[in-house]
């Protein structure tokens, strides 16, 4: 499989992560901004979450990247993932408290999804989203995604825990 690739945008670049990424994302996980992720997230589930990302890209050739402004700021993390229990390839993204509002969530999502449809080779692409997750739905809805309620969830999850946005291939992808 294709190692992780960098993307540019207009401001942001979209990396493969470092190890120095971990303690940002793992103080992150552990606060309740994570609890539409199904947290607050300890150290241990927090590593086994990082890894997974970086290892999805060996074994699926997608995973996640970490999200820097242009000048290096380490400002969120977006991905095209699918996990063992995932039916579909999934975009999700986060973006630190600080950065939200900004419209940064939106170009790394935009990014990823466009390489997902392009270089990445996905002929489908979903997000998982929690009912309450109100900005993530918004964002999905921005992104041209649509709810999709016939789509397979996660295994073990209902439309309680997750409603499923389905994204549009980009005509220009």
């Amino acid at each position: 499989m294709a190692p992780c690739p960098t993307i540019e945008t207009a401001r942001l670049r979209l990396r493969p992560y470092r190890i120095e990424d971990f303690e940002p994302v793992a103080e992150l996980m552990a606060s309740d901004w994570s609890v539409h992720m199904g947290g607050p997230f300890g150290r241990s589930v927090t590593w086994a979450y990082f890894a997974s990302e970086t290892a999805n890209w060996a074994l699926r050739g997608h995973g996640g990247w970490s999200v820097e402004l242009a000048d290096g700021t380490f400002a969120g993390q977006v991905g095209i993932n699918r996990m063992a229990h995932w039916p579909e390839a999934e975009l999700g993204w986060t973006v630190w408290p600080a950065h939200q509002g900004k419209g940064i969530a939106f170009e790394a999502a935009q990014a990823a999804r466009d390489w997902a449809f392009g270089p990445g080779g996905l002929s489908t692409l979903v997000s998982y989203i929690s009912p309450g997750n109100a900005r993530s739905i918004a964002l999905a809805t921005r992104l041209g995604a649509a709810p999709d309620p016939a789509a397979p969830r996660p295994e073990g999850e209902t439309p309680a825990d997750t409603v499923v946005y389905r994204h549009p291939k980009p005509e220009h992808a």
